[in-house]
């Protein structure tokens, strides 16, 4: 039995006309898009065969006067210019095509000029490398990319960021947690006056009686604080935020927050916001782990100094040189475990010298942790 012919086909047909012939040109610069660059330029016999099988038609001479179309109405839209303006610029410059004709190889390519491969390779890589992006959302957004090089620049940038080997969340709200933090402390919203607010949420722990599902902690109870900033700290996004019932600020990791919620209530903590130094915020909370905030002096061998550097930076800290062999450096820290666990990776290497209070809750800390051993 004959098959039947589209109506609209068939008219197309009594009057010489080849179907999809206005979208010729849009399939053509895709099928460029996609599978041309510098390396891999494509024949024009090479875009008929592919025109082919999608059911379009064309002949040598079209392609060329398609890619002409495509040229000029890409540097249009870039000048923000007349169609008349823009054919002429590309008779002065050929330098602002968008696709290129390589004589030598006979091809056409897609020339970018926004960005270049190793562009979008850092975009790749910093998607592989933040531990707050789940796998799969991480993978959507590295094709998302890559849709901004040729398909064999692409497979390049997917095996190279594949190789990035970081523990990553399971949590697959983070995105909506960022952009429901980001409403909140919005002071405009589509262009209309709001109120930065409060927010609730849910805070996560793991289990080790289930270590692949994260639980609530306070058996569920919500969290209430102001949000102020979104942070990145060692691949991880934090929220820093007043609490309302510490009265203090705090730090969330957004990876861990579930439920977040508009509280429609104004936030508090502007005051205690304004005096923090948001540069070199992280490096003095060690981790994002709370504590008391003293001024202390520590005293390392010269060969750490790189490493001292990493994590206080040199803004509002003091580095000086003791003897020889060692130098010091004076800095406010928030005193917790955390940080006296950072210290004790230095072993013999490193001692706190001020304040006395500070080298005997060190001396304290490591001798709970002797005791472990007896």
């Amino acid at each position: 039995m004959p098959r039947k012919i589209d109506e609209h086909l068939q008219k197309e047909l009594e009057h010489g006309k080849k179907p999809n012939q206005k979208i010729k040109p849009y399939v053509v610069l895709q099928y460029l898009l996609k599978y041309s660059d510098e390396n891999h330029p494509l024949s024009a016999y090479d875009i008929i065969a592919f025109l082919e099988e999608c059911g379009i038609s064309a002949e040598r001479r079209s392609i060329y006067r398609d890619i002409e179309d495509i040229n000029k109405v890409a540097l249009m839209l870039e000048e923000d210019c007349t169609i008349e303006e823009a054919e002429q610029m590309l008779d002065k410059d050929e330098e602002l095509k968008l696709v290129i004709y390589d004589k030598s190889r006979k091809g056409f390519y897609v020339r970018q000029r926004h960005y270049d491969l190793n562009d979008i390779r850092l975009l790749a890589e910093c998607v592989y490398s933040s531990k707050f992006i789940a796998e799969g959302q991480a993978k959507r957004l590295v094709n998302v990319v890559c849709d901004f090089v040729s398909e064999y620049q692409a497979e390049k940038i997917r095996h190279n960021a594949f190789l990035t080997d970081r523990v990553k969340t399971n949590n697959r709200s983070v995105l909506n947690n960022i952009a429901a933090i980001n409403e909140a402390m919005s002071v405009k919203i589509d262009g209309e006056p709001h109120i930065p607010e409060k927010i609730s949420f849910k805070y996560l722990k793991y289990s080790i009686e289930n270590i692949e599902q994260q639980v609530e902690r306070r058996k569920g109870t919500r969290y209430t604080v102001s949000p102020f900033q979104l942070l990145i700290n060692d691949g991880n996004y934090y929220l820093l935020a007043y609490d309302d019932r510490a009265h203090d600020m705090r730090t969330y990791r957004v990876d861990r927050m579930k439920d977040v919620h508009f509280l429609g209530e104004p936030r508090e903590g502007d005051e205690l916001f304004k005096q923090i130094d948001l540069r070199t915020y992280t490096q003095r909370v060690f981790s994002m782990y709370g504590g008391e905030q003293r001024l202390i002096k520590i005293r390392f061998i010269n060969p750490l100094l790189d490493a001292v550097v990493d994590r206080f930076g040199t803004k509002n800290v003091d580095y000086s040189r003791e003897d020889e062999r060692h130098f010091s450096v004076t800095a406010k820290v928030e005193i917790s475990d955390q940080f006296f666990g950072w210290i004790l990776g230095f072993g013999r290497r490193a001692k706190i010298i001020y304040p006395d209070d500070v080298a005997e809750q060190f001396k304290t800390y490591l001798d709970k942790i002797r005791a472990m051993y007896e």
